[in-house]
């Protein structure tokens, strides 16, 4: 790869990241082109080097969400290699996601960033389509090894799953960080493990 490409691909990612920053402190509506410039250091007419329009800017900033979930996978699977314990890892990692800024919420969950943008809407659905499948995979891996009842639907588990965060993450949003999503988590993990474990696996996983 070429300086001046590897610049580039810099670049965008770096003005991806000042989009996640600006819709977490102010939303998706206030976004702007320029707001966007002043935060990365650029003058207006720089942003249009690296994206046409706001629309292409916020789709880079779906793929920055997309990169931290794939980090989140390969992080849980080197720490464990228990499929229990790694979604026990994930949950915590997106706890951590949560407690670091509302650009997740806002521009995931919000129909503000969504309506009338069928483009968005639908890489949000590969996105989320794609993490319940890799979810729905350890809920089967633990299945095999014996630690998960092989009478849990694995794409059932994996939306429960998932909704331990995502409430979490608009009640921690809608309270200004007040709600403790940690604690949510830690309870929450704790009732969906019950549900899912064989006798097995109350051995072998971590409480």
């Amino acid at each position: 790869m070429s300086d001046e490409k590897l610049d580039t691909e810099i670049r965008r990612e770096q003005i991806a990241e000042a989009v996640l920053s600006l819709v977490a402190a102010h939303g998706v509506n206030r976004l702007s082109m320029a707001r966007v410039a002043r935060h990365v250091g650029l003058v207006p007419s720089g942003i249009y080097r690296h994206f046409k329009n706001k629309d292409e800017m916020i789709l880079a900033a779906l793929d920055r969400i997309e990169v931290r979930l794939q980090e989140n996978i390969r992080a849980a699977a080197e720490e464990n290699s228990d499929p229990l314990d790694q979604l026990r890892t994930l949950l915590m990692r997106h706890v951590r996601m949560i407690r670091e800024g509302r650009a997740v919420p806002r521009i995931v969950l919000s129909d503000d960033a969504h309506s009338g943008h069928p483009e968005r809407l639908a890489r949000v659905r590969q996105i989320v389509g794609a993490y319940l499948g890799h979810l729905a995979e350890l809920v089967r891996q633990g299945q095999v090894e014996g630690t998960i009842r092989a009478d849990v639907d694995p794409p059932t588990a994996a939306l429960m799953f998932l909704g331990i965060v995502i409430p979490a993450g608009i009640l921690w949003h809608l309270t200004d960080g007040k709600f403790d999503a940690t604690r949510h988590a830690e309870r929450a993990w704790q009732v969906f493990r019950r549900a899912v474990v064989t006798e097995a696996g109350f051995t072998t996983e971590t409480m």
